[in-house]
């Protein structure tokens, strides 16, 4: 009598019930390979050639790294508790330390979360922020599916309070799109609100093309105040909180933004940039 055999569960499904089983350097592993190969992609559809033939060749690695699910799963589980949780916790304490649950209205401050991967985030501060969680592909049905870059800025213009971009930014493959994205985050705040902003750390510390400072003087120019920041030297992320000037002003001049110009050299550097 032959006996019945179990059936194996793939090694990329997505399960319902995330594990942090998963060592952070096998999370990292697949993040990271899932950006790489994302950057290369982009790189192939914008080049003469055969982009279609690339886009297969690539598209089959993505899977082999586990695709986009397992791309959300690892990330999801990067916010475990037992991983120091997920980066609204930097948030929430910098909104708290600037008395704005306090100074909110009746009806809380609105929230823009981009990218979520979690529908709770902020449900301890549910009393006085009033989050809307998007992201590309959503995986829970309290995330709306919505291509932020797709929002229509009319309805959208000066209506938020906050807008998160928790590792979002770097997930964009093209700089002209991220300099795009910057800007609709300007547009959709309100007067004296808030950006919060996070970035693997090798962004503004290892590229050629973005250090610390430019990344604040391109936010100026697009009339965003840094007024929170938070990085240590060996660290795997920075943070930044950015307020909306009050007034019009005069913002500092944008046209260094346009192009790419090499900050740091060497072989070692990454090609993270930004333009406008």
């Amino acid at each position: 009598m032959s006996r019945l055999r179990k059936k194996k569960t793939p090694i990329t499904k997505l399960t319902t019930s995330p594990s942090s089983s998963a060592k952070p350097q096998s999370t990292r592993a697949v993040i990271r390979q899932f950006h790489v190969h994302l950057k290369k992609q982009a790189q192939g559809q914008t080049r003469n050639g055969r982009p279609e033939t690339l886009g297969a060749d690539l598209g089959s690695q993505v899977e082999q790294v586990g695709g986009l699910q397992e791309y959300q799963e690892m990330s999801v589980r990067g916010q475990g508790n037992d991983r120091g949780g997920g980066c609204e916790k930097v948030l929430i304490g910098w909104l708290l330390a600037r008395d704005q649950k306090a100074h909110c209205t009746k009806s809380g401050l609105r929230l823009l979360e981009v990218g979520a991967l979690l529908p709770d985030n902020y449900r301890s501060c549910a009393s006085w922020i009033d989050v809307t969680p998007i992201d590309l592909h959503s995986r829970h049905p309290a995330i709306l599916e919505q291509d932020f870059l797709q929002m229509d800025d009319a309805s959208n213009m000066e209506k938020w309070d906050i807008l998160s971009l928790s590792l979002v930014l770097n997930f964009v493959p093209d700089a002209h799109e991220r300099g795009r994205m910057l800007r609709k985050c300007a547009k959709f705040l309100k007067r004296g609100a808030f950006l919060f902003l996070t970035l693997p750390l090798p962004c503004v510390r290892n590229s050629r093309y973005v250090s610390l400072e430019t990344l604040v003087q391109l936010m100026q120019s697009l009339g965003l105040e840094l007024v929170e920041e938070r990085w240590r030297e060996g660290g795997k992320l920075a943070y930044w909180l950015f307020c909306k000037m009050d007034s019009e002003g005069i913002h500092p001049d944008g046209q260094q933004f346009r192009t790419k110009r090499v900050l740091l050299s060497g072989k070692s550097r990454n090609n993270f940039a930004i333009l406008m």
